[in-house]
């Protein structure tokens, strides 16, 4: 079965989740943009735009605690919900995926402590702490084991044919 089947479709506006509501699974964003908000004294505030590829309300599967924040459609989005049973099974057939999920979480903590470790009273935010950068989405993209092999095999017959020593025996 293909699993853009098994996504649920978001109108613009819609909530996918609430800040406040107790989590039970993670989403994976198939297509469209959400956007994650909370609640301040003044109102909502943006803390980040997330895309296609991007996942959120992992923390959900590890502990069972209230949304930190709401996540609402940015036009039309299509979005995958994976329950922890989901989650623990497709870890247990491909082991990879946690570890994938551990290093964008690594990655995400790191953004907010150099965030933290910068805010200065009355400085702007400077950039969306939860999103990855173009750069990261795209590495993330081709993190997969074969494009790893495929990668390494081109650099290997590079060195072969254009390295320093191919310049060496011409």
């Amino acid at each position: 079965m293909n699993a853009a089947i098994l996504g649920r479709t978001y109108a613009n506006g819609e909530m996918i989740v609430r800040e406040g509501e107790t989590g039970d699974c993670m989403f994976a964003i198939q297509k469209g943009r959400l956007e994650v908000l909370r609640t301040a004294k003044d109102g909502e505030v943006r803390l980040a735009v997330m895309e296609e590829g991007d996942i959120f309300g992992e923390m959900a599967i590890f502990e069972r605690e209230v949304r930190s924040a709401t996540v609402r459609a940015l036009g039309e989005a299509r979005v995958l919900t994976i329950d922890r049973k989901t989650f623990l099974r497709r870890v247990q057939e491909d082991p990879s995926l946690a570890f994938n999920l551990l290093r964008m979480m690594s990655r995400r903590i790191r953004r907010l402590s150099l965030e933290i470790a910068e805010l200065k009273p009355g400085s702007p935010r400077t950039q969306d702490s939860l999103s990855l950068t173009d750069t990261e989405r795209q590495g993330e993209r081709r993190r997969t084991p074969e494009r790893r092999q495929r990668a390494e095999r081109r650099r290997a017959a590079y060195r072969r044919t254009s390295g320093p020593a191919a310049a060496r025996a011409s």
